[in-house]
């Protein structure tokens, strides 16, 4: 047998010998790095004369991404952004967009905080009143919103995230975004003041299931008196952005029970901003990689009488 399971009494457990493995390959990389390039001899060199030929470079270590200069320098500017991210369930993908976008954001000088709007209740997924409740969270050291899908990364720095003060600023604009084309589309990510968000009352609260807020959305920004600005100057066109879902792994909940498929075609001229309900169930500050964020379990609450399709029945 060999020598080294020789070692080893009869009866031994799996244990044992990985710590024996362990051990060995801890050595081996405690050798590799004194031996490698370096200053001074080589080990068991005896007075300063090194053993045995030149010494090999060292592996290379991947560089570390430099820091993000302190938020307090004058180049950040004097707004501060929140990000407000709807969530459920799609853990990978926060994993990789958490520390993607506060690398690109830090880059660019904005000052932001990210707030993970995870909704914990059992109805359906509800984007539009977990957008309403991280506005309504968010605090007064923010004064303008992201409306930022999870899955989806900005791959062009060129694109902006600046205080969109001359009115809403639709950063997945539909002649950039990987999916969606139509001239009314204003999903994927929109920037907002907060100002300009009050004044549609947010967004509706009706729109239980996968889509369509956003369109209805358009409409309230129109009746406010707003004019919709998309980028200019972008010439990567639909790989302009890094579209994370794969419907394969994720379906969207495309249902529509009831009367919802007619009612998503209508403006809510009573809901939003004024009635959303909600329960803020904790409140986690999280780093991820890094980069910090929010994360706020909200349970929303729904009202059968006037919206049956928040639930499956």
């Amino acid at each position: 047998s060999p020598p080294l399971l020789g070692l080893l009494p009869g009866r031994f457990s799996v244990f044992p010998l990985f710590f024996l493995a362990l051990l060995l390959g801890f050595a081996s990389l405690l050798w590799l790095q004194l031996s490698c390039a370096g200053e001074g001899p080589l080990p068991g060199g005896g007075g300063g004369q090194s053993r045995g030929g030149p010494r090999q470079p060292c592996p290379p270590q991947a560089p570390r991404p430099p820091p993000a200069p302190p938020e307090d320098e004058p180049s950040w500017g004097p707004h501060r952004l929140a990000l407000l991210v709807p969530f459920r369930e799609r853990f990978e993908e926060l994993l990789t967009f958490v520390p993607y976008m506060h690398r690109f954001l830090s880059k660019k000088r904005i000052r932001h905080h990210i707030f993970v709007l995870n909704q914990v209740d059992h109805f359906r997924f509800n984007r539009a009143s977990l957008i309403n409740v991280g506005f309504l969270e968010s605090g007064n050291d923010t004064d303008y919103i992201a409306m930022h899908d999870v899955d989806l990364l900005p791959l062009n720095e060129q694109l902006d995230y600046s205080f969109p003060e001359a009115g809403p600023f639709h950063v997945a604009s539909p002649e950039l975004h990987p999916l969606y084309h139509y001239k009314t589309y204003v999903g994927g990510i929109l920037l907002l003041t907060k100002q300009h968000y009050e004044m549609c009352n947010g967004m509706s609260n009706r729109f239980w299931g996968w889509g369509r807020e956003d369109d209805e959305f358009y409409r309230r920004i129109k009746g406010a008196g707003l004019q919709v600005r998309r980028p200019s100057g972008i010439t990567t066109g639909y790989e302009t952005f890094q579209h994370l879902h794969d419907p394969a792994w994720r379906k969207r909940d495309q249902k529509r029970i009831a009367a919802q498929k007619q009612e998503q075609f209508k403006v809510d001229r009573e809901g939003g901003l004024n009635n959303v309900r909600y329960r803020i169930e904790s409140r986690t500050a999280l780093n991820v990689a890094g980069a910090p964020c929010t994360v706020l379990n909200i349970l929303l609450d729904c009202d059968t009488s006037e919206t049956p399709w928040c639930t499956f029945g």
